[in-house]
Protein backbone atom coordinates (compact mmCIF):
# COMPACT_ATOMS: atom_id res chain seq x y z
CA UNK A 1 0.00 0.00 0.00
CA UNK A 2 0.86 3.81 -0.29
CA UNK A 3 0.90 4.66 2.99
CA UNK A 4 3.20 1.58 4.09
CA UNK A 5 5.93 2.09 0.99
CA UNK A 6 5.87 5.96 2.18
CA UNK A 7 7.65 4.45 5.77
CA UNK A 8 9.96 2.07 4.43
CA UNK A 9 12.59 1.98 7.24
CA UNK A 10 12.06 -0.53 10.46
CA UNK A 11 12.25 1.43 14.06
CA UNK A 12 15.17 -0.35 15.14
CA UNK A 13 17.40 1.01 11.74
CA UNK A 14 15.91 4.71 12.08
CA UNK A 15 18.35 6.13 14.46
CA UNK A 16 21.13 5.19 12.23
CA UNK A 17 19.46 6.51 9.62
CA UNK A 18 19.27 9.93 11.64
CA UNK A 19 22.87 10.23 12.23
CA UNK A 20 23.84 9.69 8.86
CA UNK A 21 21.52 12.73 7.68
CA UNK A 22 23.10 14.52 10.42
CA UNK A 23 26.71 14.16 9.44
CA UNK A 24 25.92 14.41 6.16
CA UNK A 25 24.26 17.99 6.06
CA UNK A 26 26.40 19.10 8.86
CA UNK A 27 29.88 18.54 5.76
CA UNK A 28 27.31 20.51 3.58
CA UNK A 29 26.75 23.09 6.20
CA UNK A 30 30.31 23.89 7.50
CA UNK A 31 31.77 23.61 4.11
CA UNK A 32 30.78 27.24 2.99
CA UNK A 33 31.70 29.09 6.11
CA UNK A 34 34.82 27.08 6.91
CA UNK A 35 36.42 27.61 2.97
CA UNK A 36 35.51 31.46 3.73
CA UNK A 37 37.62 31.23 6.61
CA UNK A 38 40.24 29.83 5.33
CA UNK A 39 40.42 31.74 1.80
CA UNK A 40 43.64 33.99 3.09
CA UNK A 41 45.96 30.43 4.06
CA UNK A 42 44.60 28.68 0.16
CA UNK A 43 45.45 32.12 -1.94
CA UNK A 44 48.64 32.42 -0.40
CA UNK A 45 49.70 28.72 -0.89
CA UNK A 46 48.21 28.22 -4.37
CA UNK A 47 48.47 31.70 -5.22
CA UNK A 48 45.15 32.33 -5.49
CA UNK A 49 43.86 35.82 -6.57
CA UNK A 50 40.76 37.45 -5.72
CA UNK A 51 38.81 36.19 -8.92
CA UNK A 52 40.11 32.39 -8.04
CA UNK A 53 38.84 32.94 -4.71
CA UNK A 54 35.24 33.95 -6.05
CA UNK A 55 35.30 30.58 -8.06
CA UNK A 56 36.70 28.97 -5.39
CA UNK A 57 33.38 29.36 -3.87
CA UNK A 58 31.37 30.09 -6.67
CA UNK A 59 32.02 26.82 -8.47
CA UNK A 60 31.03 25.03 -5.40
CA UNK A 61 27.71 27.55 -5.17
CA UNK A 62 27.01 27.40 -9.08
CA UNK A 63 26.09 23.42 -9.33
CA UNK A 64 24.53 23.61 -5.77
CA UNK A 65 21.74 26.18 -6.47
CA UNK A 66 21.35 24.73 -9.93
CA UNK A 67 20.90 21.38 -9.29
CA UNK A 68 19.58 21.34 -5.84
CA UNK A 69 16.42 20.63 -7.27
CA UNK A 70 17.12 17.75 -9.67
CA UNK A 71 19.03 16.40 -6.70
CA UNK A 72 15.62 16.42 -4.96
CA UNK A 73 13.56 14.70 -7.87
CA UNK A 74 16.32 12.08 -8.36
CA UNK A 75 15.67 10.25 -4.96
CA UNK A 76 11.90 10.23 -5.98
CA UNK A 77 12.70 8.69 -9.20
CA UNK A 78 15.77 6.55 -8.09
CA UNK A 79 15.01 6.16 -4.26
CA UNK A 80 16.06 8.65 -1.68
CA UNK A 81 18.83 5.98 0.20
CA UNK A 82 20.47 5.67 -2.94
CA UNK A 83 20.59 9.23 -4.42
CA UNK A 84 21.43 10.05 -0.61
CA UNK A 85 24.37 7.54 -0.86
CA UNK A 86 25.59 8.62 -4.01
CA UNK A 87 25.54 12.43 -2.95
CA UNK A 88 27.65 11.50 -0.21
CA UNK A 89 30.13 9.32 -1.67
CA UNK A 90 30.24 12.04 -4.50
CA UNK A 91 30.69 14.67 -1.94
CA UNK A 92 33.74 12.52 -0.12
CA UNK A 93 35.62 12.03 -3.42
CA UNK A 94 35.70 15.19 -4.70
CA UNK A 95 36.55 16.63 -0.84
CA UNK A 96 39.49 13.94 -0.84
CA UNK A 97 40.71 15.98 -4.67
CA UNK A 98 39.97 19.30 -2.96
CA UNK A 99 42.57 18.32 -0.29
CA UNK A 100 44.95 17.35 -3.03
CA UNK A 101 44.85 20.31 -5.03
CA UNK A 102 47.89 21.55 -6.61
CA UNK A 103 46.51 25.21 -7.97
CA UNK A 104 44.04 26.96 -7.84
CA UNK A 105 42.72 26.20 -10.99
CA UNK A 106 42.31 22.14 -10.02
CA UNK A 107 40.59 23.28 -7.02
CA UNK A 108 37.90 25.33 -9.19
CA UNK A 109 37.29 22.16 -10.80
CA UNK A 110 37.03 19.79 -7.98
CA UNK A 111 35.19 22.61 -5.65
CA UNK A 112 32.41 22.80 -8.69
CA UNK A 113 32.06 18.61 -8.73
CA UNK A 114 31.82 18.89 -4.75
CA UNK A 115 29.00 21.16 -5.58
CA UNK A 116 27.21 18.69 -7.60
CA UNK A 117 27.16 15.86 -4.72
CA UNK A 118 25.84 18.23 -2.72
CA UNK A 119 22.95 19.27 -4.78
CA UNK A 120 22.29 14.75 -3.80
CA UNK A 121 23.27 15.02 -0.31
CA UNK A 122 21.81 17.88 0.86
CA UNK A 123 18.06 17.44 0.03
CA UNK A 124 18.96 13.96 0.50
CA UNK A 125 19.78 14.37 4.12
CA UNK A 126 16.15 15.48 4.93
CA UNK A 127 14.30 13.32 2.34
CA UNK A 128 15.66 10.27 3.93
CA UNK A 129 14.51 11.70 7.24
CA UNK A 130 10.63 12.44 6.33
CA UNK A 131 10.49 8.65 4.60
CA UNK A 132 12.15 6.89 6.91
CA UNK A 133 10.30 8.05 10.01
CA UNK A 134 6.36 7.60 10.49
CA UNK A 135 3.88 11.20 10.99
CA UNK A 136 4.18 10.23 14.48
CA UNK A 137 7.59 10.97 14.93
CA UNK A 138 9.18 12.57 11.98
CA UNK A 139 8.77 15.61 13.65
CA UNK A 140 10.95 14.94 16.76
CA UNK A 141 13.29 13.37 14.29
CA UNK A 142 13.45 16.68 12.30
CA UNK A 143 14.33 18.78 14.98
CA UNK A 144 16.55 16.29 16.15
CA UNK A 145 18.00 16.67 12.70
CA UNK A 146 17.85 20.40 12.99
CA UNK A 147 19.35 20.97 16.43
CA UNK A 148 22.88 19.21 15.96
CA UNK A 149 22.92 20.32 13.10
CA UNK A 150 23.17 23.47 14.18
CA UNK A 151 25.28 22.80 16.76
CA UNK A 152 27.83 21.46 14.40
CA UNK A 153 27.45 24.12 12.08
CA UNK A 154 28.39 26.28 15.54
CA UNK A 155 31.45 24.34 16.30
CA UNK A 156 32.90 23.53 13.17
CA UNK A 157 34.16 27.23 11.77
CA UNK A 158 35.60 27.64 15.20
CA UNK A 159 37.56 23.43 15.13
CA UNK A 160 38.78 24.73 11.63
CA UNK A 161 40.06 27.93 12.74
CA UNK A 162 41.61 26.40 15.37
CA UNK A 163 43.48 24.00 12.95
CA UNK A 164 44.42 27.23 10.44
CA UNK A 165 45.88 29.53 12.99
CA UNK A 166 48.38 26.96 15.05
CA UNK A 167 49.16 24.48 12.17
CA UNK A 168 51.19 25.18 9.00
CA UNK A 169 50.08 26.55 6.07
CA UNK A 170 48.98 23.35 4.39
CA UNK A 171 46.41 22.53 6.95
CA UNK A 172 43.93 23.96 5.22
CA UNK A 173 43.39 21.12 3.23
CA UNK A 174 42.41 18.98 6.51
CA UNK A 175 39.28 21.04 6.29
CA UNK A 176 38.36 19.29 3.29
CA UNK A 177 40.24 16.14 4.06
CA UNK A 178 37.92 16.23 6.93
CA UNK A 179 34.91 14.88 4.86
CA UNK A 180 36.39 11.43 3.89
CA UNK A 181 36.34 9.56 7.44
CA UNK A 182 32.91 11.63 8.04
CA UNK A 183 31.48 10.34 5.12
CA UNK A 184 33.10 6.51 5.52
CA UNK A 185 31.20 6.63 8.47
CA UNK A 186 28.02 7.67 7.09
CA UNK A 187 27.83 5.54 3.81
CA UNK A 188 28.85 2.70 6.30
CA UNK A 189 25.48 2.74 8.44
CA UNK A 190 23.29 3.43 5.56
CA UNK A 191 24.65 0.54 3.45
CA UNK A 192 24.86 -1.86 6.66
CA UNK A 193 21.76 -0.36 8.33
CA UNK A 194 19.43 1.20 6.22
CA UNK A 195 17.14 -1.20 3.48
CA UNK A 196 16.69 0.52 -0.31
CA UNK A 197 13.65 1.97 -0.43
CA UNK A 198 11.28 1.91 -3.29
CA UNK A 199 11.10 5.14 -5.70
CA UNK A 200 7.88 7.21 -5.28
CA UNK A 201 7.83 8.56 -8.44
CA UNK A 202 7.32 7.56 -12.13
CA UNK A 203 8.59 10.86 -13.70
CA UNK A 204 11.41 12.27 -16.12
CA UNK A 205 13.89 14.24 -14.67
CA UNK A 206 14.48 17.22 -16.14
CA UNK A 207 18.02 17.61 -17.65
CA UNK A 208 17.84 19.98 -20.03
CA UNK A 209 16.45 22.55 -17.48
CA UNK A 210 19.42 21.82 -15.47
CA UNK A 211 21.72 22.35 -18.24
CA UNK A 212 19.97 25.73 -18.94
CA UNK A 213 19.86 26.83 -15.45
CA UNK A 214 23.79 25.79 -14.50
CA UNK A 215 24.79 27.63 -18.04
CA UNK A 216 22.68 30.50 -17.39
CA UNK A 217 23.69 31.64 -13.98
CA UNK A 218 27.39 30.29 -14.98
CA UNK A 219 28.05 32.98 -17.40
CA UNK A 220 26.38 35.82 -15.62
CA UNK A 221 27.93 34.86 -12.82
CA UNK A 222 31.46 34.73 -15.16
CA UNK A 223 30.39 37.93 -16.23
CA UNK A 224 29.94 39.45 -13.10
CA UNK A 225 33.23 38.27 -11.86
CA UNK A 226 35.01 39.64 -15.35
CA UNK A 227 34.01 43.28 -14.10
CA UNK A 228 37.04 42.39 -11.49
CA UNK A 229 39.85 42.12 -14.26
CA UNK A 230 42.28 44.51 -15.54
CA UNK A 231 40.43 45.37 -18.84
CA UNK A 232 43.96 44.29 -20.58
CA UNK A 233 43.09 40.59 -19.60
CA UNK A 234 39.43 40.60 -20.90
CA UNK A 235 38.73 38.93 -24.25
CA UNK A 236 35.24 39.47 -23.90
CA UNK A 237 33.22 42.32 -22.20
CA UNK A 238 31.84 41.43 -19.00
CA UNK A 239 28.83 42.86 -20.23
CA UNK A 240 28.32 40.04 -23.29
CA UNK A 241 28.97 37.26 -21.19
CA UNK A 242 26.10 38.57 -18.32
CA UNK A 243 23.88 38.78 -21.82
CA UNK A 244 24.71 35.86 -22.77
CA UNK A 245 24.12 33.76 -19.82
CA UNK A 246 21.13 35.90 -19.39
CA UNK A 247 19.23 34.51 -22.50
CA UNK A 248 20.00 31.13 -21.77
CA UNK A 249 18.32 31.65 -18.30
CA UNK A 250 15.61 33.21 -20.15
CA UNK A 251 15.56 29.96 -22.62
CA UNK A 252 15.67 28.04 -19.52
CA UNK A 253 12.27 30.01 -18.27
CA UNK A 254 10.84 29.37 -21.69
CA UNK A 255 11.59 25.34 -21.09
CA UNK A 256 10.10 24.92 -18.38
CA UNK A 257 6.83 26.28 -19.67
CA UNK A 258 6.85 23.80 -22.14
CA UNK A 259 8.86 20.75 -20.57
CA UNK A 260 6.63 17.64 -19.10
CA UNK A 261 8.44 16.99 -16.14
CA UNK A 262 9.48 20.62 -15.22
CA UNK A 263 12.28 21.23 -12.63
CA UNK A 264 10.46 24.35 -11.99
CA UNK A 265 6.38 24.70 -12.04
CA UNK A 266 6.10 28.32 -12.98
CA UNK A 267 2.44 28.99 -12.13
CA UNK A 268 3.20 28.41 -8.29
CA UNK A 269 4.67 32.53 -9.27
CA UNK A 270 1.39 33.76 -9.53
CA UNK A 271 0.78 33.95 -6.11
CA UNK A 272 2.15 37.16 -4.83
CA UNK A 273 3.16 35.94 -1.32
CA UNK A 274 5.35 33.02 -3.10
CA UNK A 275 6.83 35.62 -5.84
CA UNK A 276 7.00 38.02 -2.89
CA UNK A 277 8.91 35.33 -0.34
CA UNK A 278 11.24 34.09 -2.89
CA UNK A 279 12.03 37.63 -4.37
CA UNK A 280 12.74 38.45 -0.61
CA UNK A 281 14.85 34.98 -0.10
CA UNK A 282 16.72 36.34 -3.29
CA UNK A 283 17.63 40.15 -2.00
CA UNK A 284 18.20 39.08 1.48
CA UNK A 285 20.68 36.01 1.03
CA UNK A 286 22.51 38.38 -1.92
CA UNK A 287 23.26 40.29 1.13
CA UNK A 288 24.22 37.67 4.03
CA UNK A 289 26.35 35.68 1.66
CA UNK A 290 28.18 38.75 0.79
CA UNK A 291 29.27 39.15 4.09
CA UNK A 292 29.63 35.74 4.98
CA UNK A 293 32.33 35.93 2.09
CA UNK A 294 33.97 38.97 2.44
CA UNK A 295 34.37 39.79 6.05
CA UNK A 296 36.34 36.64 7.25
CA UNK A 297 38.62 37.85 4.11
CA UNK A 298 39.09 41.19 5.67
CA UNK A 299 39.40 40.79 9.09
CA UNK A 300 41.94 37.98 8.56
CA UNK A 301 44.50 39.32 5.96
CA UNK A 302 43.56 42.87 6.58
CA UNK A 303 43.31 42.92 10.50
CA UNK A 304 45.82 40.08 11.53
CA UNK A 305 42.97 38.19 13.26
CA UNK A 306 43.85 34.76 13.77
CA UNK A 307 41.43 32.49 11.71
CA UNK A 308 39.79 31.16 15.21
CA UNK A 309 38.97 34.57 16.56
CA UNK A 310 37.69 35.07 13.09
CA UNK A 311 35.55 31.98 13.37
CA UNK A 312 33.78 32.72 17.00
CA UNK A 313 32.27 36.32 14.39
CA UNK A 314 29.87 33.28 13.29
CA UNK A 315 29.11 32.12 16.34
CA UNK A 316 26.55 34.28 17.26
CA UNK A 317 24.74 33.65 13.87
CA UNK A 318 24.23 29.99 14.21
CA UNK A 319 23.10 30.40 18.61
CA UNK A 320 20.57 32.78 17.80
CA UNK A 321 19.11 30.65 14.89
CA UNK A 322 19.28 27.52 16.75
CA UNK A 323 17.67 28.97 20.09
CA UNK A 324 14.87 31.61 18.58
CA UNK A 325 13.98 30.09 15.62
CA UNK A 326 10.85 27.99 16.85
CA UNK A 327 9.80 31.33 18.78
CA UNK A 328 10.10 33.44 15.10
CA UNK A 329 8.08 30.91 13.81
CA UNK A 330 5.35 30.64 15.99
CA UNK A 331 5.11 34.46 16.00
CA UNK A 332 4.87 33.65 11.99
CA UNK A 333 1.83 31.71 12.71
CA UNK A 334 0.06 33.89 14.76
CA UNK A 335 0.40 37.10 13.28
CA UNK A 336 1.17 36.11 9.60
CA UNK A 337 4.86 36.47 7.99
CA UNK A 338 4.66 40.23 7.15
CA UNK A 339 6.15 41.65 10.59
CA UNK A 340 8.84 38.98 11.36
CA UNK A 341 10.45 39.24 8.13
CA UNK A 342 9.81 43.10 7.48
CA UNK A 343 11.31 43.31 10.85
CA UNK A 344 14.07 41.00 10.64
CA UNK A 345 15.23 42.09 7.47
CA UNK A 346 15.49 45.90 8.95
CA UNK A 347 17.56 44.75 11.89
CA UNK A 348 20.20 42.59 9.56
CA UNK A 349 20.01 45.75 7.40
CA UNK A 350 21.08 48.18 10.86
CA UNK A 351 23.68 45.52 11.59
CA UNK A 352 25.23 45.46 7.98
CA UNK A 353 25.24 49.59 8.16
CA UNK A 354 26.56 49.27 11.23
CA UNK A 355 29.35 47.57 10.16
CA UNK A 356 30.05 50.12 6.91
CA UNK A 357 30.46 52.77 9.03
CA UNK A 358 32.84 51.09 12.36
CA UNK A 359 35.37 48.66 9.96
CA UNK A 360 38.04 51.74 10.39
CA UNK A 361 37.75 51.49 14.14
CA UNK A 362 39.18 47.71 13.77
CA UNK A 363 37.87 46.90 17.45
CA UNK A 364 37.19 43.20 17.06
CA UNK A 365 35.19 42.78 20.18
CA UNK A 366 34.28 46.04 21.49
CA UNK A 367 32.68 46.98 17.99
CA UNK A 368 32.23 44.69 15.07
CA UNK A 369 31.07 41.27 17.53
CA UNK A 370 28.18 43.31 19.01
CA UNK A 371 27.17 44.67 15.53
CA UNK A 372 27.04 40.74 14.50
CA UNK A 373 25.20 39.95 17.40
CA UNK A 374 22.27 42.04 15.53
CA UNK A 375 22.43 40.26 12.74
CA UNK A 376 22.38 37.25 14.33
CA UNK A 377 19.01 38.07 16.12
CA UNK A 378 17.94 40.05 12.48
CA UNK A 379 18.53 36.51 10.39
CA UNK A 380 17.18 34.32 13.71
CA UNK A 381 13.87 36.49 13.20
CA UNK A 382 13.39 35.39 9.39
CA UNK A 383 14.57 31.98 8.63
CA UNK A 384 11.54 30.35 10.02
CA UNK A 385 8.71 32.90 8.85
CA UNK A 386 10.09 33.09 5.23
CA UNK A 387 9.90 28.90 4.90
CA UNK A 388 6.82 29.32 6.35
CA UNK A 389 5.54 31.67 3.96
CA UNK A 390 6.34 30.18 1.20
CA UNK A 391 4.95 27.01 2.22
CA UNK A 392 2.07 29.27 2.96
CA UNK A 393 1.34 30.45 -0.19
CA UNK A 394 1.58 26.75 -1.91
CA UNK A 395 -1.05 24.60 -2.73
CA UNK A 396 -0.05 21.21 -0.21
CA UNK A 397 0.90 18.70 -3.36
CA UNK A 398 3.69 21.39 -4.24
CA UNK A 399 4.99 21.91 -0.52
CA UNK A 400 8.18 20.09 -1.36
CA UNK A 401 8.99 21.78 -4.40
CA UNK A 402 8.45 24.90 -3.35
CA UNK A 403 10.95 24.66 -0.25
CA UNK A 404 13.15 23.06 -3.09
CA UNK A 405 12.78 26.38 -5.30
CA UNK A 406 13.24 28.64 -2.09
CA UNK A 407 16.37 26.55 -0.95
CA UNK A 408 17.96 26.84 -4.66
CA UNK A 409 17.15 30.84 -4.39
CA UNK A 410 19.00 31.30 -1.66
CA UNK A 411 22.02 29.39 -2.60
CA UNK A 412 21.90 31.39 -6.14
CA UNK A 413 21.75 34.78 -4.70
CA UNK A 414 25.32 33.69 -2.88
CA UNK A 415 26.55 33.00 -6.20
CA UNK A 416 25.78 36.14 -7.54
CA UNK A 417 26.85 38.10 -4.65
CA UNK A 418 30.20 36.69 -4.37
CA UNK A 419 30.52 37.16 -8.41
CA UNK A 420 29.23 40.55 -8.47
CA UNK A 421 30.75 42.30 -5.22
CA UNK A 422 34.32 40.97 -5.56
CA UNK A 423 34.58 43.52 -8.29
CA UNK A 424 33.42 46.46 -6.40
CA UNK A 425 35.73 45.08 -3.47
CA UNK A 426 38.83 45.08 -6.30
CA UNK A 427 37.68 48.74 -7.24
CA UNK A 428 37.38 50.05 -3.95
CA UNK A 429 40.66 49.05 -2.88
CA UNK A 430 42.67 49.98 -5.92
CA UNK A 431 41.27 53.13 -5.82
CA UNK A 432 42.40 53.75 -2.23
CA UNK A 433 46.21 52.04 -3.10
CA UNK A 434 46.08 54.50 -6.06
CA UNK A 435 47.93 51.64 -8.04
CA UNK A 436 47.69 50.24 -11.62
CA UNK A 437 45.83 47.54 -11.22
CA UNK A 438 45.71 45.77 -7.51
CA UNK A 439 42.39 45.16 -6.95
CA UNK A 440 42.92 41.20 -6.80
CA UNK A 441 44.86 41.89 -3.87
CA UNK A 442 42.13 42.30 -2.02
CA UNK A 443 41.89 39.97 1.07
CA UNK A 444 44.98 38.54 0.36
CA UNK A 445 48.30 38.01 2.42
CA UNK A 446 50.97 40.25 1.88
CA UNK A 447 53.73 38.18 -0.04
CA UNK A 448 56.75 40.38 1.04
CA UNK A 449 57.12 42.28 4.30
CA UNK A 450 55.92 46.55 3.90
CA UNK A 451 56.48 49.08 5.44
CA UNK A 452 54.25 51.19 8.34
CA UNK A 453 53.27 53.60 5.84
CA UNK A 454 52.85 51.14 2.73
CA UNK A 455 51.11 48.77 5.63
CA UNK A 456 49.03 51.24 6.97
CA UNK A 457 47.66 52.28 3.53
CA UNK A 458 46.27 48.98 2.18
CA UNK A 459 45.07 48.15 5.63
CA UNK A 460 42.90 51.55 4.93
CA UNK A 461 41.88 49.98 1.54
CA UNK A 462 40.83 47.03 2.70
CA UNK A 463 38.48 48.34 5.08
CA UNK A 464 37.13 51.04 2.61
CA UNK A 465 36.37 47.70 0.27
CA UNK A 466 34.70 46.06 3.07
CA UNK A 467 32.57 49.06 3.95
CA UNK A 468 31.59 49.46 0.50
CA UNK A 469 30.13 45.72 0.51
CA UNK A 470 28.53 46.09 3.60
CA UNK A 471 26.83 49.25 2.65
CA UNK A 472 25.33 47.68 -0.47
CA UNK A 473 24.10 45.07 1.90
CA UNK A 474 22.42 47.13 4.04
CA UNK A 475 20.65 48.89 0.91
CA UNK A 476 19.52 45.38 0.10
CA UNK A 477 18.31 43.96 3.03
CA UNK A 478 16.50 47.02 3.63
CA UNK A 479 14.67 46.91 -0.29
CA UNK A 480 14.11 43.32 1.27
CA UNK A 481 12.32 44.45 4.36
CA UNK A 482 10.19 46.45 1.72
CA UNK A 483 9.45 43.40 -0.54
CA UNK A 484 8.38 41.96 2.70
CA UNK A 485 5.92 44.49 3.41
CA UNK A 486 4.41 45.08 0.15
CA UNK A 487 3.93 41.43 -0.65
CA UNK A 488 3.50 39.32 2.59
CA UNK A 489 0.06 38.72 4.44
CA UNK A 490 -0.96 39.64 7.90
CA UNK A 491 -3.20 37.56 10.23
CA UNK A 492 -4.74 38.77 13.33
CA UNK A 493 -4.77 35.46 14.54
CA UNK A 494 -3.59 31.76 13.24
CA UNK A 495 -4.55 31.09 9.70
CA UNK A 496 -4.65 27.95 7.80
CA UNK A 497 -3.52 27.30 4.16
CA UNK A 498 -5.09 29.18 1.70
CA UNK A 499 -8.69 28.08 0.82
CA UNK A 500 -9.59 26.92 3.92
CA UNK A 501 -12.09 28.09 6.13
CA UNK A 502 -9.73 30.26 8.62
CA UNK A 503 -9.81 33.95 8.98
CA UNK A 504 -8.35 35.74 5.99
CA UNK A 505 -5.73 37.43 5.80
CA UNK A 506 -5.65 41.04 6.10
CA UNK A 507 -3.29 43.34 3.59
Amino acid sequence: MQSNNHVFCPPEARRYVLVSAILASSMGFIDGTVVSLAMPIIRADLGASLVDAQWISNGYMLFLSALVLLGGAAGDVFGVRNIFATGILLFMVTSAACALAVDAEMLIVTRAAQGIGAALMVPGSLAIIAKAYPTETRGKAIGQWAAFSSLTTAMGPFIGGMVLSFGAEWMWRLIFAINVPIGLVALGMIFAKVPRDRPSAKRRLDITGAILATAGLGLMAWGLTAFGLPVETRAVSPWAWVALGAAIFASFIIWEKRARAPMVKLGLFASRAFTGANLYTLILFFAFNAVLFFLPMTVVSGWGTKEWEASLLFLPLSLFIAGLSSYSGRLSDAIGPRWPLTIGAAIVGISYAGLALTMPLMMLWQVTFPILLLKGLGMAIVVSPVSAAVMRATPEEDTGLASGINNALARAAGLMAVASLGAVAGVVFAKVLGAAAPGAEFGAFVATPLDAAAAALRVQATNRAFSAIAAISAAMCFAAAGVAWFTQPSWKRVAEKPGTSAQAPTD
